[in-house]
């Protein structure tokens, strides 16, 4: 109900003179309850004002709570991305600096590594050229050749010759390697055998007693083959052809007929070297046998380590 209107009528009404001759009782009665309709308007405009005064103190103090909390918001971001940046500069700074120092370190570690290859390799060639030194000393402090023997006899005594090698350490074996890569297997066995009398203790004196046995080997010499394989495991122990030394007396061993023992060899090798590239073979020789394999884990072909020695 618009209340202007109702106190037009209000009034409308209330100016209608009480003592005029048409009045009556009822227009008495609608006078008296306009007044009272009208105070009841006066009385709800008013409780209406105070509502929406009260409603209005309410939205402001819900603003400034929210303009409170707002700025809260902003004070606790602002905190969480300081400590953030904080805990970045803590914690990322030293780990991107520790890993540039391992990489440093890495690239140091591979750096000695090579240092200590070439060096290895140097000590080899100064061995070799040491050896090569030392018989030359003997050639020059030999004694003359003593006079041929009469007929029949022979030279005997402190005056006999000095048998002494005619050509290099290094010489005899890469002669010796180059036959034997180009097939002509019994002058290599000879030149092998002459480096093991004359250069038995260098370096690659384990590599000269292999081939040996290996060629016994592949000619199907394998008596011959299985004593050069015991001598390549008794008289050099830590030599970098142990595991073909002894994969191989295993398998010489099979071919002379002699199974039982093949296959012991085959455990220790396994044993010993479970990841070698032969480990494979080795399992394939005992389970043809119908024995088990017990190598560490199923071995593949890998390569092999970088050298120094020469194969």
């Amino acid at each position: 109900m618009n209340f202007r209107y109702v106190s037009v009528l209000a009034l409308g009404i209330l100016a209608i003179p009480v003592n005029a001759p048409s009045a009556s009782r009822e227009i008495q009665e609608l006078q008296r309850d306009v007044g009272l309709l009208q105070e009841q308007v006066k009385s709800l405009q008013n409780s209406q004002n105070e509502k929406l005064a009260a409603l209005t103190v309410l939205v402001q103090q819900a603003l400034d709570a929210a303009n409170k909390a707002n700025t809260n918001v902003a004070v606790i971001q602002s905190g969480f991305q300081q400590n953030l940046k904080e805990q970045e500069n803590k914690v990322v700074t030293p780990v991107v600096g520790l890993s540039t120092r391992m990489d440093q370190m890495s690239m140091d570690f591979r750096t000695l590594q090579g240092a200590v290859s070439d060096l290895t390799s140097m000590i080899g060639k100064l061995q070799t050229q040491l050896v090569d030194l030392n018989n030359a000393v003997k050639v020059l402090q030999a004694p003359p050749a003593a006079p041929p023997p009469a007929a029949g006899g022979t030279a005997s005594g402190p005056n006999a010759a000095v048998e002494t090698p005619t050509i290099s350490a290094t010489d005899l074996y890469n002669n010796a390697m180059r036959d034997r890569n180009g097939g002509k297997l019994d002058l290599a066995l000879s030149e092998f055998n002459d480096y093991l009398k004359y250069y038995g203790n260098t370096e690659l004196a384990p590599n000269a007693q292999y081939y040996i046995a290996y060629t016994h080997w592949s000619q199907g010499n394998y008596e011959d083959a299985l004593k050069e394989f015991d001598l390549v495991l008794e008289k050099y122990p830590d030599n970098n052809k142990m595991a073909e030394a002894l994969f191989y007396k295993g398998m010489t061993l099979v071919r002379l007929g002699r199974r039982t023992q093949g296959a012991e060899e085959f455990k220790e090798f396994l044993k010993r070297f479970p990841n070698h590239g032969l480990a494979g073979q080795a399992c394939s020789q005992l389970t043809t046998m119908g024995l088990k394999c017990v190598a560490a884990r199923a071995a593949a072909p890998k390569a092999p380590a970088k050298r120094n020695k020469k194969s």
